[in-house]
């Protein structure tokens, strides 16, 4: 009778043992899960190469670029998928015909909504410290997916249409070996697509950093110094040219006079995501690489050209109480050196990369409606 309670007591420790390992086993699983944020590449990273006049493009630890992720990232920012009606991808609002950025003042998004600021470039947005005009996504893995006036859908949706395509559940194991797919992922590979679209090696580039004299023409020249001098423009207080490379931005916020009724922001910028008094009408810096190609101008795309640009500059914009220090008036600039300075704008147009347009067969399916 002991020998048979013995027996019993023994097979119910290893049932209890049994239960414990599975239990431990499905814990492991779970804390590897992209629900607990472990998403990782399975890929081998690849080398983002910086053309001339950019310093290396940063890279997070926890999303290295893949050639797996980078190509699913490229096709879901020319898919509508994402957005709730199938109607407006990534591209709608940013496209590279116009330098990544959008021609209209205000981009339309599901049922032709609009916003009520001018599409920022993403060419060169994987320099920046933080993204979107205000600042509130703290780096491109933020995307618009949940805005209601931008493509108006929800995460899970996003989650339940990839997961019910069986080509996006081939190449998502392919770039990530997890399932289910999780939004996680999405975010992610567009973000390592938006890390390639990087400009450079322009005409101001092989002049300044490549030494060739005839890269750009005389006037542009006087341009540069226009640009640089404090004396004159001084637009490289905001806008920087380093030594050995040129980002034209210093990743900072400055009010500069636009969008002013009443003397005070129609637009808080900043300060709707710091709360501080401080920060109302303060906007991030763009980049002017490619400038020429991404009209309208300002946050709210209120300037249609660089002429308009420079003039407003040359007035000092509107003045409001956080106007930025360094806003003065420029009208002691000459009629030449406001063409010459307008030459250096336009020598900042570089080279992109040829794999970053629609995917093949987006082409062709786009061709084909």
């Amino acid at each position: 009778m002991r020998a048979l309670e013995g027996g019993m007591s023994h097979q119910k420790f290893l049932f209890a043992v049994s239960v414990a390992l599975v239990l431990i086993s499905g814990l492991l699983l779970y804390s590897q899960s992209p629900a607990s944020k472990s998403a990782m590449p399975i890929g081998k990273p690849i080398t983002i190469k910086a053309p001339l006049g950019l310093p290396p493009v940063p890279i997070p630890a926890d999303n290295p670029p893949t050639a797996e992720t980078v190509a699913l990232g490229r096709r879901l920012y020319y898919d509508p998928i994402l957005s709730s009606d199938k109607s407006v991808s990534c591209a709608n609002c940013h496209a590279p015909q116009y330098g990544f950025a959008d021609p209209k003042p205000f981009s339309e998004g599901v049922d032709k909504k609009k916003g009520g600021r001018n599409s920022p470039p993403v060419l060169n947005a994987a320099y920046f410290h933080v993204q979107f005009w205000d600042g509130r996504a703290p780096s491109l893995e933020k995307g618009p997916v949940q805005n209601p006036v931008e493509m108006a859908n929800t995460l899970t949706e996003v989650e339940r249409r990839l997961n019910d395509d069986p080509s996006y559940k081939e190449q998502f194991a392919k770039a990530w070996g997890l399932w289910p797919i999780t939004y996680e992922m999405v975010e992610k590979s567009i973000a390592s697509f938006e890390r390639i679209v990087v400009s450079g090696n322009s005409p101001f580039d092989r002049w300044k950093y490549g030494h060739d004299q005839k890269a750009i023409s005389e006037s542009a020249k006087r341009g540069f110094v226009v640009f640089t001098a404090k004396n004159k423009g001084n637009c490289a207080a905001c806008h920087l040219v380093r030594d050995k490379y040129a980002l034209f931005t210093d990743n900072r916020f400055h009010n500069i006079g636009v969008g002013v009724e009443m003397g005070a922001p129609t637009d808080l910028g900043l300060n709707a995501v710091t709360k501080k008094e401080a920060d109302k009408g303060l906007f991030k810096t763009p980049s002017l690489r490619n400038i020429a190609q991404t009209a309208p101008y300002m946050h709210d795309g209120s300037l249609k050209d660089l002429k308009q640009v420079m003039d407003f500059y040359i007035g000092a914009g509107n003045s409001n109480p956080t106007l930025d220090k360094q806003i003065h008036a420029l009208d002691f600039l000459t009629g030449q050196e406001r063409a010459d300075l307008l030459e250096f704008l336009n020598s900042l147009t570089g080279e992109v990369p040829a794999d970053v347009g629609p995917p093949a067969d987006m082409r062709t399916e786009a061709k084909a409606k």
